[in-house]
């Protein structure tokens, strides 16, 4: 199985490509505020990198938090919307053992039905202007 990780809950985002539980690549960068312009490049940049495509992701584990509110929704939002399109199972984790966690589940059959944020304290959203 095909599995990919994503994590972007602080301004160094990560993905990885694992089979089974043998990761074959995995990149890092500063992604900070540029997230939403670089987190498909960088999906893509990786499945090319291994000889593989979009459609060849037979799983999808995100980092679900605690960590940044636009980070971890701009994150979990490309695991749905990839799982959805490819018809994947995608499971969410947390914990230093995210990953691991998450491949397990994947591989023993476990999907959610969409991998849900967890902040970790309540969001903390400005007031608009008038």
């Amino acid at each position: 199985m095909i599995i990919l990780t994503v994590r972007t809950d602080k301004p160094e985002a990560e993905v990885g490509l694992y089979e089974d539980d043998r990761q074959i690549a995995y990149e890092t960068w500063q992604a900070h505020r540029e997230l939403g312009r670089t987190i498909h490049t960088k999906i893509h940049e990786l499945l090319v990198s291994v000889g593989k495509e979009w459609q060849d992701v037979q799983g999808i584990v995100g980092f679900r938090g605690p960590g940044s509110f636009t980070g971890l929704r701009i994150g979990l939002t490309v695991v749905n919307a990839l799982a959805l399109g490819n018809d994947c199972p995608a499971v969410g984790a947390m914990g230093d053992d995210w990953k691991e966690d998450g491949i397990r589940r994947l591989l023993a059959g476990k999907a959610d039905e969409s991998v849900m944020l967890e902040y970790g304290a309540e969001a903390h959203i400005t007031q608009q202007r008038k």
